[in-house]
């Protein structure tokens, strides 16, 4: 298994990926919108769309996108991260969140973070599975209004 930056070559695999994902997490983005914001973060120097191989078969990819902030300075935020379910547990996602951190510490980022997103799930093995790597819940909750779109 390796991991290595998505190219543009890999949008068709990356967006299947992500479709998977968002289906099995039961978000409610629609594909057409993975499809859309997909080419952006590849074409972005502030985002890091990372593919982990299995041979030459796309098995899990990681999303991590780069802010700024008052109390941090420059922050790292790990958007999406998955893998297939035939491919879990033999390291593949904790290799790709180490692929994260290292490129935002390569970029100044102090900190990596993350949002878990139950969509009406049970997420309490996820806590468990990021804070064995290393996260810590520091009691923040992500609070989201929705905006009307500017483009009308």
């Amino acid at each position: 298994m390796r991991i290595r930056s998505a190219q543009p070559g890999d949008a068709v695999a990356v967006l299947a990926l992500a479709e998977a994902f968002y289906t099995e997490g039961a978000f409610a983005t629609k594909p057409d919108e993975l499809a859309t914001n997909l080419p952006i973060l590849l074409d972005s120097d502030t985002v890091r769309v990372a593919v982990a191989l299995e041979g030459a078969a796309p098995v899990g990819f990681a999303i991590t996108t780069v802010s700024f902030g008052l109390e941090h300075g420059r922050i790292a935020i790990l958007e999406d991260l998955y893998v297939t379910p035939g491919q879990r547990r033999h390291g593949i996602g904790t290799a790709l969140i180490d692929d994260s951190a290292h490129w935002a510490a390569t970029l100044g980022c102090r900190h990596l973070e993350l949002v878990v997103a139950p969509n009406g799930q049970e997420v309490g093995h996820l806590f468990t599975y990021y804070t064995r790597l290393g996260f810590l819940d520091d009691g923040r909750r992500l609070l989201s209004r929705p905006l009307e779109s500017a483009r009308r």
